[in-house]
C-alpha cells in the first residue's frame, strides 16, 4: 500500500493502519479523519506540528473573518455621523473678564402661557418641638373672643391645646363654645410666642389672672362646663 502519512518525529512515511514508526519507533497519530489528512499535509511541509487543536481554531477564525466581511458589505450607505457645528463663537475669558451675554432662548408656548404660581404671605405654622418662636397671630378673632395682651404675663386656664396642623378654625370654634358656656374672657393664642408654653399649638384659654390661685379658683367652673381636661398654666413672653 502506498504511504500517505509521515512520522511527526523523523518524517518517514507510514501506512494508514500503521501504529508505530518503523524508523524511530514513535507512536503514530491515530486520527484517520479530516484532521488526520490535514495533519499529514502539514507534517510533510513543516517539521513542527502544533497539534490537532490548530484546525478548530483556524476554522473559528475563518468564520469570524467571514462574518465581519459580510457585516461590512451589507452596511447601508449614507449613515455617516452628522457633524454638529456651533452657531455662535465661543469667547474665552479669564479672571477679571466678563463673559459674553447668553442669547435669549424662547420658551415653549405651554410654558409662556402657564399661570404664575400664587405665593401666600403670612405667618407660618410652627411644628411641635420646633425651637423658633413665633409672634401671636394678627388675624382678627370673632366678637367676644380675645387674644393674650401684648407684653403681659399672668395665669390662665387652658381649656384645650390644638396642634397647629389642625388649623386655627378648630381652636376658634372651641373658644366660641366656651363663650356660649359663659366662661370668662375666652380666647386663642399661639403657644410658640410664649416662653412658658410648648410651641406648636393653638391654646384655647379662659381668663387672665394675676396669680395661680385666682386661676385655680375658676378652674372647677371650666371643667364643669364641658372641659374636663382644663388646667392652670402660666403665660410669659
Amino acid at each position: 500500500m502506498s504511504a500517505d502519512r509521515y512520522c511527526p518525529s523523523c518524517n518517514v512515511a507510514y501506512e494508514p493502519l500503521q501504529e508505530y514508526c518503523l524508523e524511530c519507533g514513535t507512536r503514530l497519530p491515530t486520527n484517520r479523519g479530516l484532521t488526520g489528512v490535514l495533519a499529514g499535509s502539514w507534517q510533510r511541509r513543516l517539521p513542527w506540528y502544533p497539534g490537532d487543536w490548530i484546525w478548530p481554531a483556524l476554522f473559528l477564525l475563518a468564520i469570524a473573518v467571514a462574518g465581519t466581511a459580510a457585516a461590512l458589505a451589507t452596511r447601508p450607505a449614507g449613515r455617516a455621523g452628522k457633524t454638529i457645528v456651533a452657531t455662535s463663537d465661543a469667547v474665552a475669558f479669564g479672571p477679571g473678564a466678563a463673559p459674553a451675554a447668553a442669547a435669549a432662548v424662547p420658551l415653549p408656548a405651554t410654558l409662556a402661557t402657564a399661570p404664575k404660581p400664587t405665593i401666600t404671605t403670612g405667618p407660618l405654622p410652627t411644628a411641635p418641638g420646633e425651637n423658633t418662636r413665633a409672634t401671636t397671630t394678627t388675624a382678627r378673632l370673632p366678637v367676644g373672643l380675645i387674644t393674650w395682651p401684648a407684653k403681659r404675663g399672668g395665669f390662665t386656664n387652658v381649656l384645650e391645646s390644638i396642634p397647629v396642623s389642625a388649623g386655627r378654625g378648630a381652636a376658634v370654634n372651641l373658644a366660641q363654645t366656651a363663650k356660649r358656656a359663659g366662661l370668662p374672657t375666652p380666647g386663642v393664642l399661639v403657644s410658640a410666642g410664649y416662653a412658658s408654653l410648648h410651641p406648636g399649638y393653638y391654646i384655647v384659654f379662659s381668663g387672665i389672672y394675676r396669680s395661680a390661685a385666682n386661676a385655680t379658683s375658676a378652674l372647677a367652673r371650666a371643667r364643669a362646663q364641658g372641659f374636663p381636661d382644663a388646667y392652670t398654666a402660666r403665660v410669659t413672653h
